[in-house]
């Protein structure tokens, strides 16, 4: 089993949660985040006066599947995320040693 965690923009989060429920995607962790990389954050003017804003707002979603969808996970992700522009975002993907469904006690794939 593989963790996959996306940092994707707001505005493509019911794209791409749309899209995974599409090919058996069921259980999504959202998280609303904010962050830093290579974008460096953004510049706004509030009555003439310009304010740097060093942390963006981003969604972070976290899906555990079985080994066999990781891939299809990562394509839908980048397909629906991708705007083209800096600070499209990332994804990390690590590995689950076990998965314990708290309310009937089923362990591995039958608790994802």
């Amino acid at each position: 089993m593989k963790k996959i965690e996306a940092i994707i923009k707001p505005f493509k989060l019911e794209e791409v949660r749309k899209a995974l429920d599409e090919i058996g995607v069921n259980g999504i962790t959202i998280t609303e985040v904010k962050g830093s990389g290579r974008q460096k954050g953004i510049k706004e003017v509030y009555r003439g006066a310009e304010y740097h804003i060093p942390f963006i707002p981003k969604v972070k979603m976290e899906i555990v599947v079985n080994d066999d969808l990781v891939e299809k996970v990562i394509s839908v992700i980048l397909d629906k995320a991708q705007t083209g522009n800096i600070g499209d975002g990332k994804i990390f993907i690590s590995n689950i040693e076990e998965v314990v469904r708290i309310r009937t006690g089923e362990k591995g794939l039958n608790a994802i």
